[in-house]
């Protein structure tokens, strides 16, 4: 079943920038886009595990720092070597000046 969880007041994410966030021992990365709407990611690269918090947000596009390899936050898309397996998303929505994602 499906909830909705508090992540991080809107105004900790500033435009293309990533938070992260933790819950129930599962990393999530909060990436807010240069629009100013707000996504939700697994928050570690699928390549080697590393923190997606660190990465650089440009436009549609978080890139791990490890590896460079890169993503599109929107859809968990990968984008190309070394990274070959999308990331999961989840819907995100703000209330009352806090980003909630929904999580199963």
């Amino acid at each position: 079943m499906s909830r909705w969880i508090a992540a991080c007041a809107a105004d900790d994410v500033d435009d293309e920038d990533v938070v992260p966030f933790r819950h129930e021992g599962r990393d999530y990365a909060i990436v807010r886009s240069p629009a100013g709407d707000f996504h939700a990611i697994d928050g570690h690269c699928t390549h080697e595990r590393e923190l997606l918090c660190d990465g650089l947000v440009l436009g549609s596009t978080i890139e791990c720092p490890k590896h460079n390899g890169r993503f599109d936050y929107t859809s968990g898309e990968a984008l190309g070597a070394p990274v070959l397996v999308g990331l999961r998303t989840y819907p995100a929505r703000v209330q009352d000046g806090t980003v909630h994602i929904e999580i199963d």
